[in-house]
């Protein structure tokens, strides 16, 4: 997760200079670069949403 916040940071920090050099391609890039993290948080929920429904002590 420590990962994932940090590759956050990097795409935030890669927007602002796509804006700023009004570069489309770069924006594309981090867009893509934000899905990808968000699809990563997505499935990381899931698996521990699973493995908390398998264990008998959590639940």
């Amino acid at each position: 997760m420590g990962t994932t916040a940090f590759g956050a940071f990097g795409v935030i920090k890669q927007v602002r200079k796509a804006r700023t050099e009004h570069d489309t391609l770069q924006l594309v890039d981090a867009v893509v670069s934000a899905a990808a993290i968000v699809t990563g948080l997505a499935i990381l929920y899931r698996e521990l949403k699973r493995l908390g429904d398998d264990d008998v002590l959590l639940g």
